[in-house]
């Protein structure tokens, strides 16, 4: 078995995040935990009431667009800028691609 990967577990009622020792998703439904509860690599994620992936999911997002979302909803949380550079690339991209299939350049 490979090395197990750090992965965080916002506990109920705001208590710390607590480590989980396992890479697989099944240790943490055994325990009654959705992916929702676990974040691999760190908690940029957990401050906020919605997770980027559910509104993604809900609003119908695609791979381009969910990940524009994705970006400007942790800028502030993990890497800034860099993230701001992120979402703005993958936004460049999808206006690339519907200027494509609609004929505009």
């Amino acid at each position: 078995m490979a090395d197990p990967v750090q992965l965080e577990l916002n506990l109920v009622g705001g208590t710390p995040l607590a480590s989980l020792p396992d890479t697989d998703m099944a240790y943490a439904r055994e325990r009654g935990r959705s992916a929702n509860d676990v974040q691999v690599g760190g908690s940029h994620y957990k401050k906020h009431a919605i997770q980027p992936w559910d509104a993604i999911i809900d609003w119908g997002l695609g791979f381009l667009d969910g990940n524009v979302v994705k970006y400007i909803a942790r800028w502030r949380n993990k890497d800034g800028v860099k993230d701001l550079k992120k979402a703005r690339h993958y936004l460049d991209k999808l206006i690339e691609h519907e200027e494509a299939i609609s004929g505009m350049n």
